[in-house]
């Protein structure tokens, strides 16, 4: 078994440090003494000025002297080599993708890019670098339409009902090969429904709340009969964290609440937290979604001592608080 290695401050490439759960990372990992060199290309999936204001806050840290910010793209390998030759790095967390299940529908070029290709440098990199580990971002989204429930990393994984999920399944393949071929550590991160502050807005959380605060319907999938492993960001950054601390030669683990939470309890509790009522359109299931996801946790609590422990009430509460003060609702 590996055993955490933070003895010493590191210096971790971080690819889509402006995202949602790079921005908590980078914060994270300055806070602790790490020089952190961050990498995204601001691409506008989603609303360019809320991937501004992540980087702003973050010039903001009191250690902001140890942080680098390039705009760069991933599937740019040039880019990649030249932030090495002027910041070299020992680590990488690579975060960066196109996310979304629905928008992979409209542009599935775009996945290829990210995710295929990005991925591809990314290992190129780290095999010619000579990176000591790395870490990336793989998706509950792998576990396709699996009825067993809670979905753990031994399960089948080959049958994906979207694209991104599919991009996804073939990051840990590829990982896994470059592994065998050239001993990379590898360690993929199975996100379940991360939410929080400074969370995505293109996700159910942030879009709920848009909507509900402007009094507008909210869209309700499967008629409302749907779970989800909704794992608040504290507790994601904390396996990030100690993925990055430990090196395994390969590896795959869930990182989520572990506990499944109906879709209308999410939004009852967000009711609550926001003081407003929902108007709720119910519709049928959207193409490429599932009705369930439900996380094993034990292997990440055996060799990560994950130990997730904020509640949907807690976590709800918290974001509709920042949400309120960010937005002046």
């Amino acid at each position: 078994m590996s055993t955490p290695t933070h003895t010493s401050a590191k210096t971790i490439l971080l690819t889509g440090g402006a995202g949602f759960i790079g921005f908590h990372t980078a914060r994270a990992l300055l806070d602790r003494g790490d020089t952190v060199v961050m990498v995204d290309d601001l691409n506008d999936y989603y609303d360019v000025s809320l991937k501004l204001a992540r980087v702003e806050e973050l010039k903001k840290h009191p250690h902001a002297e140890r942080l680098t910010f390039v705009v760069g793209d991933v599937a740019d390998y040039a880019m990649l080599e030249e932030v090495y030759s002027t910041h070299p790095f020992t680590h990488i967390c690579h975060l960066a993708a196109q996310a979304g299940v629905r928008y992979s529908l409209e542009q599935p070029f775009s996945y290829e890019r990210a995710n295929l290709l990005g991925f591809l440098n990314i290992l190129e990199l780290a095999r010619h670098k000579q990176i000591t580990n790395l870490i990336y971002a793989s998706s509950s989204s792998v576990y396709g339409a699996n009825t067993k429930t809670p979905f753990a990393e031994t399960d089948m994984t080959d049958r994906p009902v979207s694209l991104y999920a599919a991009t996804k399944k073939a990051n840990e393949l590829m990982a896994h090969a470059y592994h065998h071929l050239y001993g990379i550590n590898c360690t993929g991160l199975r996100f379940f429904t991360v939410y929080g502050p400074w969370g995505r807005p293109d996700m159910a959380p942030m879009g709920f709340a848009k909507k509900m605060c402007a009094g507008e319907p909210i869209d309700i999938y499967n008629g409302g009969d749907m779970k989800r492993d909704f794992t608040y960001i504290d507790d994601i950054v904390a396996g990030v964290v100690s993925a990055i601390d430990h090196s395994y030669a390969w590896e795959v683990f869930n990182l989520a609440y572990g506990r499944s939470v109906p879709l209308l309890a999410y939004i009852e509790a967000l009711e609550r937290a926001l003081g407003v009522t929902a108007v709720r359109t119910l519709l049928p299931m959207q193409p490429g979604d599932v009705p369930v996801t439900d996380a094993d946790i034990s292997h990440a609590k055996e060799k990560l001592g994950y130990d997730p422990a904020t509640s949907v009430t807690e976590g709800v509460a918290t974001f509709a608080q920042w949400y309120r003060q960010y937005y002046a609702v």
